[in-house]
């Protein structure tokens, strides 16, 4: 497994961007976290925390695609220093407007500026792209950077209470804007492994890559896989509380982490034969029947070993979308294409833990782990719909024919 890892990184300039790649995503999960550890410390007010934080996190899952279709059209060197800029200065207004007491409104117009923040991930991956395109090395590299994201948004987090907590309110989102310019800041140079700018198609050219069926079935499909792990956030929380040591829901977070972790790894190192619809049948079926044993946990330690088990089909099945959006999405529309896929995730994370909260103080702690079972369900629903679809789209590209707008069968049945 090791040599298959070693091997991605042998490509001239591998090194060094993925590691100011790396620097660079710790602020997207440190900046939500430090909104709310910060915003809850100066103001004392959890409800408001929590919707400035949301406010951020929805701005991120909006604006975030649309500076990658910037990305496609101008290429990463131009369009990711003016969009962390204003993502900077947006999170400095934040810091000086919930340090002064300013209106709460302030709070919310400097959280959604903030969010102009650049999907790391998806230029780490448009550059990997570039680099393995059509190789099975592009699935190694693809398994690694769901590794790396499992890991940000472990460490983020418990960073951002250390740093608030331990030191001063602020700390977390500064360090996120401190991280943020010196990532970018090694990033945008290494222009040698850039993906060059390609001319945009006459039919089509134009559109949002979000309007082509695949990218929008495999956003809504991680939307509503990405509110198990937002349940997993609330009730692993509510669990700890509980057990009377909030610390614990840290071990909670690890155990999944490391669950997606571990399977993303050892799927990234073989080379499976199966075809990619198949494979994201399986990942998606796997992931709906593992939120099936959250109904009988009622504590931390359940919650543990499920999560585990929950965690493993994680990793593979981002791995197999992003595999399917690179080889069905034209070339100058990719890293917007992959960001609205990091968009939908991050989007179901933040309503899977809101609605999880709300259900789990209305009706207890079985109704809130319900809120994953359907999130798989309606996931595995999505996926069934759109396989025809994707299998169409897929032998087109197999073919080399380039997606156009004229449906095919496939899609026409996908559409109804």
């Amino acid at each position: 497994m090791p040599h298959a890892y070693r091997e991605i990184f042998t490509a001239p300039g591998a090194k060094a961007f993925s590691s100011a790649g790396l620097v660079a995503r710790l602020p997207l999960p440190l900046t939500h976290m430090g909104i709310l550890t910060m915003l809850s410390g100066t103001t004392g007010e959890y409800a408001l925390s929590g919707l400035v934080a949301g406010a951020f996190t929805l701005s991120m899952a909006v604006l975030g695609p649309q500076v990658s279709r910037a990305v496609d059209r101008r290429g990463q060197s131009r369009v990711l220093p003016v969009a962390t800029g204003v993502s900077v200065l947006g999170l400095a207004g934040l810091l000086l407007c919930a340090t002064s007491g300013a209106p709460s409104w302030t709070l919310f117009l400097c959280a959604l500026l903030s969010g102009l923040m650049p999907s790391m991930s998806a230029m780490v991956r448009a550059r990997w792209t570039e680099i393995y395109r059509g190789t099975p090395q592009l699935t190694t590299a693809y398994s690694m950077e769901s590794v790396v994201d499992e890991l940000t948004y472990v460490i983020s987090p418990a960073l951002a209470v250390v740093l608030s907590t331990a030191l001063f309110p602020q700390a977390a989102p500064l360090a996120a804007g401190l991280l943020l310019i010196v990532g970018v800041a090694l990033f945008v140079p290494q222009k040698g492994t850039e993906p060059p700018v390609r001319p945009r198609t006459a039919d089509g050219g134009g559109a949002p890559a979000v309007s082509s069926p695949p990218v929008l079935v495999l956003a809504l499909v991680l939307l509503c896989g990405g509110a198990i792990p937002g349940m997993v956030d609330t009730m692993g929380l509510a669990f700890a509380e509980d057990a009377g040591d909030k610390s614990l829901a840290g071990l909670v977070f690890a155990v999944y982490a490391i669950g997606s972790g571990v399977s993303g790894l050892l799927f990234g190192a073989r080379r499976v034969g199966v075809p990619l619809p198949r494979l994201l049948l399986i990942g998606v079926t796997g992931t709906a029947l593992t939120t099936l044993p959250f109904l009988v946990v009622d504590g931390v330690g359940g919650m543990v070993v499920v999560v585990f088990l929950a965690g493993v089909f994680f990793a593979p099945t981002m791995v197999v979308v992003m595999g399917i959006v690179e080889r069905t999405t034209p070339e100058h529309a990719l890293t917007e294409a992959m960001t609205w896929m990091i968009a939908g995730l991050q989007s179901g994370v933040a309503i899977g833990a809101a609605v999880t909260g709300v259900i789990y103080d209305h009706f207890g702690a079985t109704a809130g782990v319900s809120v994953a079972v359907v999130a798989g369900a309606l996931a595995l629903l999505l996926t069934l719909c759109g396989l025809p679809m994707l299998r169409a789209r897929l032998a087109h590209a197999e073919r080399g024919s380039a997606p156009t707008n004229a449906p095919d069968q496939g899609e026409a049945a996908f559409r109804g």
